[in-house]
């Protein structure tokens, strides 16, 4: 009884909602932008002003109706609507990113606020203090899945997508100003050790514990990870970091090697391991629901842009490799120079369309912004706009989401999804059509010359990989050192692997003995003079 009334109610509605129409003009030619421009205005009206159709904009009586031989009978493979309903259910996901796979996103702008970045770049979003540029930034978790807690132990992004007036600028930054490593062909390695194990589909601590063990440069990231800075409060009260080296340049050539730091105006807030554990039982999704429901409120959360800049001749006297990812420019050293803001003012309509399907490319980068030698920003510059394809689609920068505000015209032509297929431009470079060409920006011939063959490189661990792990160490206040300690031994303590377990161990004590005897003493093990 109350399924057949709940189906004349139905009916009722959809009868009603027959009278409301769209207006369409079918006396025109075929334009594929009004076609597109329709459709955009289109899915924007409410639900009440519009009227149930298939996909092909055909009208049908109700959503819920199957066709079938009598009351009783088989369905038919002609009902399209229950064809089309299923097909499309099965297929509504695009691949989870294989890292950063949970997390929010928002919509703003950056403005410029001193006339600093003019005086080191060409690039047009950093001149003119009020200028304002907008940007779509998503924030995440990284090593886990897309169904983990917010508020696990683990790095955060921090990703932003610039529309400027000289086409995309992706910024891809870490909560943290270094990394696990500096060499790129690593980096599947260090993930797959700490993804779910490949025969249990359980966490495994022999494997996290095992590749950073075993790779002496992640002591620094180790030790940042595993204080409190592991766990932040949600996403607002986190720094971001390029920790990659870019070099800015001016319009006459010159140009100086710089890192970008993005500081929140909220302040740093963490939670402790016993606030982020309660936390990921009572809210999973806290990070996603404080970032959305902060700006809902108005309550807008930004960040100050600050560069980081050295000449070319400082680099080389530098204390340490600048294109070493592992290392951070302290602002002591190499001060942070403030450039402008970021506002967050505006949240998604549509998660799937604006922050499950945008997609960043740290090789988009405006004139004025060129790359360094820095090998993890070459590697990350190949795989992040490949990974895109790879999800996405190769047509995903035709995306809304994804594309620039200026025009784009090029002779990347066809494959699945080509929504602007540029019209009928020749698809070469042809001399019968030809196409403009812009003025070289500047002269890069002389900026980075290198000498040598082709090796087969790898870096290798020394001394001085255990310089700035010191330093943080010894940065911590006494509150802080304790709770790094609790944090470890309740992780590393979960190794059954004793090889690996002594090796880490060495590792911490060769920081700081202090700490090396603590964690030993937590876990009921004895400080080994060397590992095997």
């Amino acid at each position: 009884m109350l399924l057949c009334t709940a189906l004349a109610v139905l009916s009722l509605l959809a009868q009603a909602a027959a009278a409301v129409k769209r207006d369409v003009d079918t006396t025109q030619y075929y334009d594929p932008l009004a076609i597109m421009a329709a459709s955009e205005a289109s899915s924007k009206l409410p639900a009440d002003q519009l009227e149930f159709t298939l996909s092909g904009g055909q009208g049908y009586p109700n959503p819920y109706m199957m066709q079938r031989i009598g009351t009783t009978g088989p369905g038919l493979i002609q009902d399209v609507n229950l064809i089309e309903h299923l097909a499309h259910f099965v297929r509504e996901r695009v691949p989870e990113r294989t890292i950063h796979s949970k997390g929010a996103g928002a919509h703003g702008y950056f403005e410029v606020t001193t006339d600093n970045g003019s005086l080191y770049t060409m690039a047009d979003m950093f001149i003119g203090i009020g200028k304002k540029t907008p940007v779509t930034m998503r924030l995440s978790t990284i090593a886990g899945l897309s169904g983990q807690s917010d508020s696990v132990r683990d790095l955060r992004g921090l990703a932003m997508k610039f529309r400027t007036s000289q086409g995309i600028l992706d910024w891809v930054f870490l909560n943290h100003p270094v990394f696990w490593l500096r060499d790129p062909a690593k980096f599947p390695h260090f993930i797959h050790s700490q993804k779910r194990n490949v025969s249990t589909h359980l966490i495994d601590y022999n494997n996290f514990w095992d590749y950073l063990s075993a790779n002496n440069e992640t002591i620094h990231q180790v030790m940042r990870t595993f204080s409190d800075l592991g766990t932040p409060y949600g996403f607002r009260h986190m720094d971001g970091f390029s920790g990659n080296t870019f070099r800015l340049v001016k319009a006459d050539g010159t140009w100086n090697y710089a890192k970008f730091n993005v500081i929140s105006d909220q302040g740093i807030k963490n939670n402790t391991l016993a606030e982020a554990t309660t936390m990921s039982g009572v809210n999973a999704d806290f990070g996603i629901q404080d970032l959305y429901e902060n700006i809902a409120a108005g309550n807008y959360p930004s960040w100050t842009v600050y560069f980081q800049v050295m000449d070319p001749q400082t680099a080389m006297n530098f204390t340490y490799n600048v294109f070493d990812l592992t290392k951070e420019w302290y602002p002591e050293t190499v001060p942070r120079i403030e450039v402008g803001r970021i506002v967050l003012n505006q949240n998604p309509t549509n998660y799937h369309q604006e922050v499950e399907q945008i997609g960043f490319d740290p090789a988009q980068m405006p004139p004025g912004i060129e790359p360094s030698e820095d090998p993890a920003l070459q590697a990350r510059m190949f795989a992040y706009g490949d990974a895109s394809r790879a999800r996405i689609g190769i047509n995903h920068k035709q995306l809304p989401i994804n594309c620039p505000l200026n025009p784009v015209a090029n002779f990347l032509r066809d494959g699945a999804m080509a929504i602007n297929n540029q019209g009928s431009r020749p698809d070469y470079m042809s001399t019968i059509q030809p196409m403009n060409l812009e003025v070289r920006p500047y002269n890069d011939d002389n900026h980075t010359i290198w000498v040598g063959g082709a090796v087969k490189y790898l870096s290798q661990p020394t001394e001085i990989d255990y310089a700035q792990p010191r330093i943080f160490w010894n940065s911590l206040s006494d509150m802080d050192q304790d709770h790094l300690i609790t944090n470890v031994v309740s992780h590393l303590g979960m190794v059954t692997d004793m090889t690996v377990k002594y090796r880490q161990l060495w590792h911490f004590n060769h920081v700081n003995t202090t700490l090396g005897q603590a964690l030993a003493a937590g876990m009921n093990m004895t400080i080994p003079w060397q590992w095997t």
